[in-house]
């Protein structure tokens, strides 16, 4: 009698298949995960830019709309140090995520975090 050694091309090919399917997920929630790590760069940066904004107006009597007026450094535009790009106006700071070389992973579409200065976040859904 002879004894079945090894896998037929079938079985093998359905393994490949779940392999790709469970791996293109595993990648998908990862990317995900990445990225709202990234936001907590924003996130901490806009705390700052909030604190900035109090004290600015505590000792002038209303808030900058620019962020060099302020007493925190943050990039107004991309930079290669930072994964966001600032901006304040007189009542909430902006944080927009930079996309291109060098910010991975690369975004497809750049999105935005808000903060108020009474301490709301806001921004677009899934990364405040």
């Amino acid at each position: 009698m002879r004894s079945k050694k090894g896998f037929t091309l079938l079985e093998l090919i359905v393994v490949i298949v779940i392999l790709g399917i469970l791996a293109t997920l595993g990648f998908t929630q990862y990317t995900k995960m990445v990225e709202k790590g990234r936001s907590a760069e924003a996130r901490d940066a806009l705390g700052q830019i909030r604190k900035a904004q109090i004290a600015y107006y505590l000792e002038n009597g209303g808030y900058t709309s620019t962020i060099a007026n302020l007493a925190f450094s943050v990039p107004a535009s991309c930079a290669s140090t930072h994964y966001f790009s600032y901006a304040v106006s007189t009542s909430t700071a902006t944080a927009t995520r930079c996309t291109g070389s060098g910010k991975t992973p690369n975004v497809s579409s750049p999105y935005s975090i808000t903060l108020s200065y009474a301490g709301t976040f806001g921004g677009s859904a899934g990364y405040y």
